[in-house]
């Protein structure tokens, strides 16, 4: 057993002019979470349906657990792709079991882990409507639950909260830390960065088809850092001669460090004139990152 469970090697995909993927590598470690990031039209969906062998790439390679990506290992990948599809007039329940036994589970076995899901999901009372009296939500949480029904080794979820309130959103997030919990790798797109700093592992960052970011997510953050630091104190007037400083609100201030100087002389200069309250170092955020970075390579 290998410590990664896909490697996806110089991908390549090319419709007419125009590249969708342009030399694209990813690797996602066993039992982590892994975000796929980029804006609208980045590659990120082509890369995620050439892994789930619905296109091919024109070169490269995707290696599933130290095989090469072939037919037989359809069962063992479960995806959600952003634009969901259910037979409208078709009941839930009678669908779910169809899609499960796509699968390859058998009907007793399907039927017997639907119900777990659709009861974990408060969505059983729902099992003999038809599709189309679903609200949109309800449609997410059916095909989430068939999505990971089979317990696959690799689950790609594009957009998992889409059409999803807060509480929702919250349910299905925690669904998804615990599957991680079980051992299954998730590769997870999403435009909500709040989300990536939450579950994710590691990022890819894909920009007019080529990978432009990548790393584990608390290093990539580290490496954004630019000496700024936030405070507050007990002085809303306060003035410090050595350093250049952003008042933010009242008693809050914020500092970039000048060369030459460290987070232990700004405290001592601010100590001078009054005490401190808070003091941190400031990180910046996932969706920082994310523009300054599409913003550099656009």
């Amino acid at each position: 057993m290998t410590n990664n469970i896909l490697i996806a090697r110089n991908i390549i995909k090319q419709y007419e002019n125009h590249f969708a993927l342009d030399d694209v590598s990813i690797t996602i470690s066993r039992g982590s979470i892994y975000g796929l990031l980029g804006p609208n039209g980045a590659g990120k969906s082509t890369l995620m349906k050439i892994i789930n062998q619905i296109t091919a790439a024109d070169s490269g390679e995707v290696i599933l657990d130290g095989e090469q990506l072939q037919r037989k290992h359809i069962s063992r990948i479960g995806y959600l792709p952003e634009e969901r599809g259910l037979y409208k007039k078709m009941k839930v329940g009678e669908q779910s079991l169809y899609l499960a036994q796509l699968k390859g589970m058998s009907k007793k076995d399907a039927s017997k882990k639907l119900k777990y899901w659709f009861e974990k999901l408060d969505i059983l009372k729902w099992w003999d409507k038809k599709v189309e009296e679903l609200s949109k939500g309800m449609a997410q949480k059916i095909q989430f639950a068939v999505t990971v029904i089979h317990k696959p080794d690799l689950l790609i979820f594009d957009e998992p909260f889409s059409g999803f309130d807060p509480i929702n959103t919250a349910i299905i997030r925690n669904e998804i830390l615990e599957l991680k919990k079980q051992g299954i790798s998730i590769i997870f797109s999403t435009h909500r960065m709040e989300s990536v700093e939450e579950i994710c592992d590691e990022i890819t960052l894909i920009n007019n088809g080529k990978s432009i970011l990548n790393g584990e997510i608390n290093s990539v953050k580290n490496d954004f850092k630019n000496n700024t630091f936030e405070f507050e104190c007990g002085s809303e007037n306060l003035i410090l001669d050595n350093f250049t400083y952003i008042k933010q609100d009242r008693n809050k201030y914020s500092v970039v460090l000048p060369d030459g100087k460290s987070s232990k002389d700004l405290i001592n200069e601010i100590l001078k004139y009054t005490n401190i309250h808070s003091f941190k170092e400031k990180i910046p955020s996932m969706e920082e990152i994310f523009i300054k970075t599409v913003h550099n390579n656009g």
